[in-house]
């Protein structure tokens, strides 16, 4: 358990992946306070934790407070995720959350993969 304290403010943060990410609770997300969150990860041992992560942001952005917009960034596709973002769409929308999708494509040196841009 963290000792109590200010919450840290910061415009992008990477949620940790894999094993990592069952330390991402409700009180990392009211502790870090970021205007885009990326969720990267795109494993098998991610699926199992996905679902708790992403209730964890709903209740943490919950205890702000305040009007802050907050974007997430899946950066790969999961089944997990579009049942959470159905299910979840109208807190979603009371709590200022935007969810980042994206079909766009890059094509670098041979190689096509998914991107977004996010300007600050």
């Amino acid at each position: 358990t963290a000792p109590p304290g200010p919450p840290v403010y910061v415009d992008l943060a990477y949620v940790p992946g894999s094993w990592s990410a069952r330390t991402v609770d409700e009180e990392f997300f009211r502790r870090v306070r970021s205007l885009c969150y990326v969720v990267s990860g795109d494993d098998h041992l991610k699926e199992g934790v996905l679902r708790p992560l992403l209730d964890a942001l709903l209740a943490g952005k919950h205890q702000w407070g305040t009007d802050t917009q907050v974007t997430l960034i899946p950066t790969f596709d999961s089944l997990v995720m579009h049942e959470w973002y159905q299910e979840t769409h109208d807190r979603q929308q009371e709590l200022g959350i935007t969810v980042l999708g994206s079909n766009s494509t890059v094509a670098m040196q041979d190689e096509t993969f998914p991107a977004c841009k996010v300007e600050f």
